[in-house]
């Protein structure tokens, strides 16, 4: 039985003076108000009621019970009437995080729109390309984009997000198109990589003919942040690996020159981590669904017409809360 049920009842038979009147009082039969209040006498090893054949008293013990069981269930009671008018309108602070090209692309300019939806909602907004410890740094969402692990945490997925290998046409001038992804390592091809303390991304994984394979990749600098990486492509220092929507206006325009189409990176996964406690609260699942709708609309738009060109459509995957 549930342990604040039995107070509940506890505190009716104090106020009313009989079982049946707390029982009918519960929506309980009177057998089980009685067993209810047994079960907290032996949780507490103490009588809590002088019992006579026409009414219940509480004891000493029973009236320093009282008045603390009372304030818990007034506690109780106001924590349920927040949280249902949180539901309604919901107010407090949000933290989250997304790494930068996509938070200053997408996630950024969006919280405006989101806090004048909800301005009691206050929007505390990190960009960072580092791994976030979720947990331990107390955000509340995290926007991902890449290839996700196990975790214990929970995860929404957004989008699947097709990546492309490109460098600009003077980097293929001076150094040569390689034909195979074995040649960016035989032709020690200048790649460049986003790299951090706890990074992943030291090689590349590429769908062959032969399977997914994983290429260690290198080059002569790397950086922390991915517009950096894409700069120094522009500038023709090497090649990068990143989502299409990120570089498909430079595609358009002929600045960066897509590579190995035959034989493409993984897809990015474009997904929203929150932790379990997080799970019912309904800032959390405003901020998701705002902001899955908001990314799904503005890539779907930016790669339209290349995704046509290529008979396909960007992939969305089913809204679902799955853990990962």
């Amino acid at each position: 039985m549930s342990y604040l049920d039995n107070v509940r009842v506890f505190v009716r038979v104090v106020e009313l003076g009989t079982l049946s009147a707390a029982g009918r009082d519960q929506r309980v039969t009177p057998a089980v108000a009685s067993n209810r209040i047994k079960e907290l006498e032996r949780h507490m090893g103490v009588r809590l009621f002088n019992r006579t054949t026409r009414k219940l008293t509480p004891t000493e013990h029973g009236r320093v019970f009282y008045e603390g069981a009372v304030k818990i269930l007034e506690a109780v009671n106001e924590a349920e009437s927040a949280i249902a008018d949180l539901s309604r309108n919901p107010k407090g602070a949000l933290k989250i995080t997304a790494p930068l090209g996509i938070g200053r692309r997408l996630i950024a300019p969006g919280i405006p729109e989101f806090h004048d939806r909800y301005p009691d909602i206050e929007v505390r907004l990190r960009l960072s390309d580092h791994n976030v410890d979720i947990l331990s740094e107390g955000v509340d969402v995290a926007f991902k984009l890449g290839i996700l692990e196990d975790s214990n945490l929970r995860m929404r997925g957004i989008m699947n997000c097709d990546r492309v290998l490109c460098g600009s046409p003077a980097y293929f001038e001076r150094r040569g198109v390689p034909a195979t992804p074995d040649e960016l390592i035989t032709e020690r091809h200048d790649c460049l990589l986003l790299r951090y303390p706890g990074s992943k991304e030291y090689y590349w994984t590429l769908q062959t003919p032969d399977g997914v394979r994983k290429f260690e990749v290198a080059g002569p600098y790397d950086s922390d942040d991915g517009d950096v990486l894409t700069q120094w492509a522009l500038d023709g220092r090497g090649i990068i690996n990143k989502p299409l929507f990120e570089v498909k206006q430079y595609i358009d325009e002929g600045s960066l020159v897509p590579i190995l189409d035959e034989t493409p990176p993984l897809s990015a996964q474009l997904a929203a981590i929150y932790p379990h406690k997080r799970f019912q609260d309904p800032k959390v699942r405003l901020m998701i669904d705002f902001m899955a709708e908001r990314c799904q609309r503005l890539i779907g738009k930016v790669l339209a017409e290349p995704a046509a060109a290529r008979g396909q459509e960007p992939r969305d995957l089913d809204e679902v809360e799955t853990e990962f």
